[in-house]
């Protein structure tokens, strides 16, 4: 029986995208190891939104170039983006990789692994070595990844629902790494996530590119309510399913139709990520991001108007080309206006085939490092008070498992998405109950369990 394995680089999407892998060739017989040193398949599954990303994953693969001196028969593959974006200049760079597979092909990957394992064992090892190359492009991709492989005791699970963006912000290489959008049927993904709650899954969270564009190319407005809206609404009836959060959204898809679901549909979480990039509105037009920083404070003020109690979350992208100590200082001061829960703030990485890479005035690495550090310090203040606000209080969480930094404790998950640290017992593992929080980090809230049930 083959082993396999697979490490994952990037968003969820890609988690999502390795999980589909994973079912499918543990489905024709393969085993799951998590050791590339136990495995007879190593598969590397790729980010190329920023340039670390793709060294990780170029670093980890020449590494293990020993291994194919050790176990001549091994198998090793790059998928998604960076196989999108680079194909067969990762075989020629890389003399011991064998697969590259794009993003519209994952479903392909079992198939073509088998077809490398059953080459490798019928040729002598001193004819050239089979490799298979597939980046173009599969009309009908973004309904392939719609099977799970849930560990024990999961009660959270991803659903992808749409691949490929048209925004073409200048920065970003996702509209080339993974094509133009393109919808999933409602039907289906409601189908999905129905065989989720059979399986005890009770939150889901859906993934897309610009997520909360959903289906507007696919599907019509009805009654005033977006696609997406839609897609929220045939979620909300599955039985079973306590929770809906989706990611990553645009702040132009936020229209007052998607606002008022979250005043009118209970199992959509008081969550929102609301990217801003950027607090200068000449880098936002730099950006091509199609909002100004005064329209964007303006949907915050929406958004909290219609629900008071909603955490907000963001990013940012510091030392985008062209970028001054004022349009940095701008930044600085919109994070401080809308006091976010939380943010992921990235350093501008120039990236292939991107207009901002070729665009003047390129910011220096320490200027980008300086305001990376600064900013993040700005975001680790927000967090902390935001946390604070919640010492004291009384919350509901799912609870997700084990605490991942103690095995001794639980941790669940507020509606906000802030995480909660707790005594408790196996038996709290996949329920909804309230926790008071008695103390805040910056990231996490510790907190003493309600009994459950009189238990």
């Amino acid at each position: 029986m083959p082993r396999v394995f697979i490490k994952t680089y990037g968003c969820q999407m890609n988690e999502r995208d390795s999980e589909q892998v994973a079912q499918m060739l543990v489905a024709r017989g393969y085993e799951l190891t998590e050791s590339e040193r136990d495995a007879d398949v190593v598969l590397l599954n790729t980010c190329s939104v920023r340039d670390m990303a793709e060294q990780k994953a170029i670093g980890k693969m020449g590494m293990m170039s020993r291994l194919r001196e050790e176990r001549p028969h091994m198998v090793f593959g790059f998928l998604g983006c960076m196989a999108q974006s680079r194909g067969e200049e990762l075989v020629r760079g890389l003399g011991h990789v064998d697969l590259v597979v794009g993003t519209q092909k994952f479903h392909r990957v079992a198939e073509y692994v088998d077809e490398i394992l059953a080459q490798r064992s019928a040729a002598s090892m001193d004819d050239p070595r089979f490799s298979i190359v597939d980046t173009e492009a599969e009309a009908g991709s973004q309904e392939t990844i719609r099977d799970h492989a849930l560990e024990p005791e999961q009660v959270t699970a991803f659903v992808s629902i749409m691949q490929g963006c048209n925004m073409h912000c200048t920065f970003c290489i996702v509209p080339s790494t993974r094509g133009a959008e393109r919808s999933r049927g409602m039907r289906e993904i409601a189908q999905e996530v129905r065989g989720l709650a059979e399986r005890g899954v009770k939150e889901v969270t859906l993934l897309g590119q610009i997520v909360n564009l959903y289906g507007r190319h696919e599907f019509p407005v009805v009654d005033g309510k977006s696609p997406f809206v839609q897609l929220i609404e045939a979620v909300h009836e599955v039985e079973g399913i306590e929770r809906i959060r989706f990611t990553s959204p645009h702040p132009i898809g936020y229209r007052e139709d998607l606002i008022q679901a979250f005043t009118r549909l209970p199992k959509l979480v008081e969550h929102v990520h609301l990217p801003v990039q950027s607090g200068s509105a000449r880098i936002l037009k730099a950006m091509h991001r199609t909002y100004t920083p005064e329209k964007y404070l303006e949907l915050v003020g929406r958004i909290r108007a219609a629900r008071p109690d909603i955490a907000i979350t963001t990013d940012a992208i510091v030392g985008f080309p062209g970028e001054t100590d004022e349009d940095y200082a701008a930044t600085r001061e919109l994070m401080r206006e809308v006091r976010f829960d939380n943010a992921f703030i990235f350093r501008y990485s120039k990236r292939r085939d991107t207009p901002a890479a070729e665009l003047p005035g390129q910011v220096e690495e320490g200027v980008k490092e300086a305001r990376n550090k600064d900013l993040l310090e700005v975001v680790n203040e927000m967090a902390r008070a935001r946390n604070e606000e919640v010492v004291g209080r009384t919350v509901e969480i799912l609870c997700e498992g084990r605490s991942k930094t103690n095995a001794d404790r639980l941790m669940g998950r507020t509606r906000t998405n802030k995480i909660v640290i707790f005594q408790g017992a196996p038996r709290h593992i996949g329920q909804v109950f309230d926790v008071r929080v008695t103390r805040a980090t910056g990231f996490s809230l510790y907190g003493e369990a309600a009994m459950l049930d009189g238990e």
